[in-house]
């Protein structure tokens, strides 16, 4: 048995322990004593950890396949052939200057020139692609609205969305009767490139040192900084300057399930969120919320008396909820008076435009007295629900 199976394994015999010790000290009320409590809470948290030691041991997993894989493609040309040499930001030239330009105050006249290819209207240089690459990949890996929802990409300008408002109808006729019309009607949205930046300091000394990984620093506290401000944006944005968020008032997910408490979620509101949502989109629909509202929602049951939460038990398999996979956002609302603390839907419902051109500026006299050197690093993005149907949201009840 692999050590994640067993890890698996050893998590799905806690979580029947916990089960069988909640039943056994809740009340018809789900009450339980402080000390009751205390001990279940205790193992939902080593349930928590054996949850995050299963994931780590999966990340170093796949780690240790894409080390072990081939590092350079098999020759599948003549050697004499003459290849052509990528161009603009994509070329060699191009990626050299760029990062001497990051390390060296004093760049050359020739770097510059070099540059000029790649030139932001505010002064910065656009990255080469493959570092835009690496940095998309590592927003991914922060921000997991990103592989969630659709992502398009732009080069410039507003991108229209055409959208079918209202849908025609069929209609029964005599023989020979006129057959009514009953046409789609269309509308649109814009999606547009509200700017997100940050400002990324480096002392002098380490950019002098040659061993330093400047681009996997820029690119790691890049993905850091703007992943959690995009996931922000992308659920409570409110179109000021930003994304309009999957639970923006007017047009984000409307209300499926209203719950009857201002504090507390039942086991038969989650059954009717998921009933809400029309039954096309109920095919790839997950869950998201904080996880202290997972950590309420994990001691209730169905009529059967089954735990609604379920943990992954083989290699690969999420935890579910009701059958469905969840995710969790410290940016999601806590359960609490008129919040919604729950969406549930098909998040590729929501479009994400990335404005391609990530910039990076130097900044060299901002903080020269302390020994630093400046990046202001930026990007340019949009979001919308561009489906407002693909998605419902459970709403507590005002206090």
């Amino acid at each position: 048995m692999s050590k994640i199976a067993e890890m698996r394994q050893k998590r799905g015999e806690l979580w029947d322990r916990a089960k069988a010790f909640l039943n056994e000290h809740a009340d018809e009320n789900g009450m339980m004593s402080a000390e009751d409590t205390a001990t279940y809470e205790r193992m939902e948290q080593e349930l928590d950890n054996f949850g995050a030691a299963i994931d780590r041991q999966e990340r170093v997993d796949r780690l240790e396949r894409e080390l072990n894989a081939p590092t350079s493609e098999a020759l599948t040309s003549r050697p004499e052939k003459n290849v052509p040499g990528k161009q603009g930001r994509a070329s060699d030239e191009y990626r050299d200057a760029f990062w001497r330009m990051v390390r060296d105050r004093s760049a050359s006249y020739t770097v510059y020139n070099a540059l000029q290819i790649g030139t932001d209207s505010e002064g910065g240089y656009l990255c080469p692609d493959e570092y835009e690459h690496t940095l998309i990949q590592a927003l991914e890996e922060e921000n997991k609205l990103r592989s969630l929802c659709k992502v398009i990409r732009t080069s410039s300008g507003d991108r229209k969305i055409p959208l079918v408002a209202s849908h025609g109808t069929a209609s029964w006729v005599d023989e020979e009767g006129v057959i009514p019309e009953s046409d789609d009607s269309f509308g649109q949205i814009t999606l547009g490139a509200h700017k997100v930046a940050s400002i990324i300091k480096v002392s002098d000394e380490l950019l002098q040192d040659s061993v330093f990984d400047v681009e996997s620093y820029i690119a790691t506290e890049f993905a850091r900084r703007v992943g959690d401000a995009e996931e922000a944006a992308f659920i409570t944005g409110d179109g000021a300057g930003k994304p309009i968020g999957m639970l923006h008032e007017s047009n984000g997910a409307a209300t499926g399930v209203t719950a009857a408490s201002a504090t507390a979620i039942t086991a038969d509101e989650l059954i009717d969120l998921v009933y809400s949502l029309k039954a096309p989109y109920r095919k790839r629909a997950i869950f998201l919320f904080n996880d202290q509202t997972i950590k309420a929602i994990r001691k209730l049951k169905d009529g059967n008396g089954q735990f609604l939460w379920q943990p992954g038990l083989q290699m690969g398999q999420p935890n579910t909820l009701l059958g469905y996979r969840y995710e969790t956002s410290t940016h999601m609302p806590v359960i609490g008076a008129s919040a919604k603390p729950i969406l549930f839907g098909d998040l590729s419902s929501y479009w994400i435009a990335d404005r391609e051109g990530r910039s990076i500026k130097r900044l060299n006299e901002l903080y020269a007295t302390t020994g630093q050197v400046g990046f202001r690093v930026t990007q340019r993005l949009d979001g919308r629900l561009v489906q407002q149907e693909g998605m419902k949201c459970l709403t507590m009840k005002t206090a």
